[in-house]
Formats: structure tokens, C-alpha cells, sequence
């Protein structure tokens, strides 16, 4: 699908704040394009946003990731230098109702400091200092209209924005679809055949330490679970900036239990990853008292299956990003939105 390079002082609008549009809006507003980024939540992020409740933050999103490509990698290394992300986790483990195992796969992770939300929040901050970059949050597009003038948006409320030059949609496929279908049969298409899986991911607060296992670092960070329900324990405790809060985990479901189960209440889905948590310790540990408890549904989490493209845009000025595309990783979405906003400003990739 062919498309004009965008040229300097044209509008674009790009509907999702997570990590792919910022990294898409960040190339264009730095090539000079007037950009505008509307989000439906209270604040950027996506799946990297965090929970924030009075006695502890919690990710229930991305917990940490790698990097694998060079171009990312020096956006990570600007990002340690900035202090808004820091090396995390080193001390990991396996674990099933069986026993545990540590784990070390020489990859070095990271994660947000002082919460995952960070990053975005410090991508958000550097885009919208820039006098062509706007964001919008608590911000619903539920349609598209196109004019002779360009695109315009309109919100849940009715609110028009626009027109704009070209419209980026960085929302999962079965939102975009929404959006596009009366306008692109190839996006649409696109967005009907990216499948999506979907995760709960629980939380639980205690007033004191988990207990200790035989063999383990009682100071663990995170282990992957070998459990139909649970998939990932966190300790956001041991995340940086955060050793003053209690032990508070984040726990993600297995994708097949969370789709088995997702109009299950949030409130029985923490409760049955808490048994699941429970069944790792030996039969004699008692867990501490809750403090608070509960779980956020995640209905569109990752792609079912990798794709072979990074994005898809077409001539009429409507595009495709995200990490829907590839394998989901907080990599793919950052490259995805990236190499997105190199194409429409007619760099090569």
C-alpha cells in the first residue's frame, strides 16, 4: 500500500498512548509534523501503566523486558541515562507446586522506575513539550469521518477533533477494527485476521514477607509459574524505588485458564490466583494477612500468533501499529510505532 511522505507541518492524529504511539509520534513531531494523541484511559501507558493504590504501586501489565534490536537499544541506553527505567529482574526463579528452580537465561531485563508507568509517562512528558505535540487522555474515538479537508475524529461525547492529514491507530485490532472498517477493506481485513489472547492479571498487598521456601533467595524478585492458573509472580516490593511499600505481588494468569474464565468476577479470579499462589509454598507456610486484593482483565493482551509485518498504513492516510504485531513484546510495540513514523515521513526502515 503506497503512501506520500508526510512533509513538515502536516497533521497527524494518532488514537492509543501506549508505547507504540508514542514512539510513532515521537519521530513524526520531531520531523516537524503537528501530532495529537488521544487515549480513552486516564493517562498514557497501555499495558504499561500501573496500578496505584494507597499502600503499594503495582504493574499489572509488562513486568520487565529485553532488548534484541540495536535501534531500541539505544533508546533503552537514553532511557537508563534519564533514570526512568533500571535493570530488573536478577534474581528469578521456576516454580510449580513440585518445587522451585533458579533460573538465569542470561537475558538482561529491565522495567520501569519508579513503576513500569514511568517510561511512558517520561515519553508522553518529551513529546508533549514539543509546540506541535498534544496528548489527549480520558479521551474516547469511537469514530472516523473524512472530509476534503482531511480526517476528523469524533469522541464517545460527540466532540469532533481535526481535520487531520493522517490518523495512526495504535489500539489493539478488534478497537481498530472498529474505527477502520468503513474506510480501508485491507486495514480492516488486517485487524480481523490479528486474532488476540486474552489475561488476567490479579494483585495481592500483604502486611508482611511472604514465607520462605527451602533453597530460594528469600529476596526472589519473580518466578514463572509451571501452574494451569498461574502463569508470572511479581514482587513489586523488590522493584526500583519501590523497597518502602509491603510485599505486593502482581499475579498473571495463564492465557488458556484467563480465556476459560474471563466473565468471571475479579473478585473470585484473585481469589483462585491466590490459591494458586498458596499451592507454591509448602503445605505448612501460612501467607501473611491481605491487605487488598483484586484482578483487572486484560481482553486484549497479546497476539495469538506472530505477523510478518511492523505496521501497515494505506494511500487514504489511515495506518496500523502496535504490538499486536510481531510477538507482543514491549520491543515489538516500541519498533512497530517507530519504524511506523519513519515510513510516513519517508525515511527508509
Amino acid at each position: 500500500m503506497a503512501i506520500l511522505p508526510l512533509s513538515a507541518h502536516q497533521s497527524v492524529a494518532i488514537i492509543g498512548a501506549g508505547i507504540a504511539g508514542l514512539a510513532c509520534g515521537q519521530v513524526l513531531a520531531n520531523s516537524g509534523a503537528s501530532v495529537t494523541l488521544f487515549d480513552k484511559a486516564r493517562g498514557p501507558g497501555g499495558r504499561l501503566s500501573s496500578k496505584r493504590r494507597p499502600s503499594a504501586t503495582l504493574d499489572l501489565g509488562a513486568q520487565a523486558f529485553s532488548v534484541h534490536n540495536a535501534d531500541f537499544q539505544r533508546a533503552v541506553d537514553t532511557w537508563l541515562s534519564i533514570g526512568c527505567i533500571a535493570s530488573w529482574p536478577t534474581a528469578t526463579y521456576q516454580a510449580s507446586p513440585n518445587g522451585w528452580q533458579a533460573h538465569n537465561d542470561g537475558q538482561k531485563r529491565y522495567t520501569g522506575a519508579p513503576r513500569m508507568s514511568a517510561l511512558t509517562r517520561h515519553l508522553a512528558d518529551s513529546l508533549t513539550a514539543l509546540p506541535q505535540a498534544a496528548l489527549h487522555t480520558g479521551t474516547s474515538i469511537t469514530s472516523l469521518k473524512r472530509t476534503q479537508k482531511g480526517w476528523l475524529l469524533v469522541t464517545a461525547g460527540g466532540i469532533t477533533h481535526g481535520p487531520y492529514d493522517q490518523v495512526v491507530v495504535s489500539a489493539p485490532p478488534p478497537q481498530a477494527h472498529a474505527l477502520l472498517a468503513a474506510w480501508d477493506d485491507d486495514l480492516a481485513t488486517a485487524c480481523q485476521t490479528r486474532k488476540q489472547r486474552a489475561c488476567w492479571a490479579g494483585w495481592a498487598i500483604f502486611d508482611g514477607p511472604l514465607p520462605a521456601i527451602p533453597g530460594v533467595d528469600p529476596d526472589w524478585q519473580m518466578a514463572r509459574v509451571a501452574h494451569p492458573t498461574l502463569h508470572i509472580v511479581s514482587r513489586n516490593q523488590t522493584k526500583p524505588g519501590r523497597a518502602a511499600q509491603p510485599e505486593s505481588l502482581s499475579l498473571l494468569a495463564q492465557l488458556d485458564w484467563s480465556e476459560a474464565h474471563l466473565e468471571q468476577p475479579a473478585s473470585e479470579v484473585a481469589r483462585q490466583l491466590l490459591a494458586a499462589l498458596k499451592s507454591l509454598f509448602p503445605v505448612s507456610a501460612t501467607l501473611p494477612d491481605l491487605i487488598e486484593t483484586g484482578a483487572h482483565r486484560w481482553r486484549y493482551a497479546q497476539p495469538a500468533a506472530a505477523c510478518e509485518h511492523t505496521y501497515l498504513y494505506s494511500g487514504n492516510g489511515l495506518a496500523l501499529c502496535g504490538d499486536n504485531f510481531c510477538d507482543g513484546r514491549v520491543e515489538d510495540a516500541w519498533l512497530s510505532g517507530h519504524r511506523l513514523g519513519k515510513a510516513l515521513i519517508g525515511r527508509s526502515v
